[in-house]
């Protein structure tokens, strides 16, 4: 995969992440992926996913499929 361009591509943290970092995952989506990264680690490696499957998993997550119990 090209690298990606971080000058053109919006990272988003939770909300829920606060101001003391901590371990935070960024999300982004460019070009048809959805893009996830360490927050601590803006330059390393980043897991790109197609966007539908991205949202499917999503939506698995959402319903409790993936629930301990």
């Amino acid at each position: 995969m090209a690298k990606l361009g971080a000058g053109r591509i919006a990272w988003r943290k939770s909300s829920y992440s606060g101001n003391g970092g901590g371990n935070c995952v960024e999300v982004a989506a460019a070009g048809g992926l959805s893009l996830a990264r360490d927050s601590k680690d803006p330059e390393g490696p980043v897991l790109a996913v197609d966007s539908h499957r991205w949202g499917s998993f999503l939506g698995r997550i959402k319903a409790g499929d993936f629930d301990r119990g």
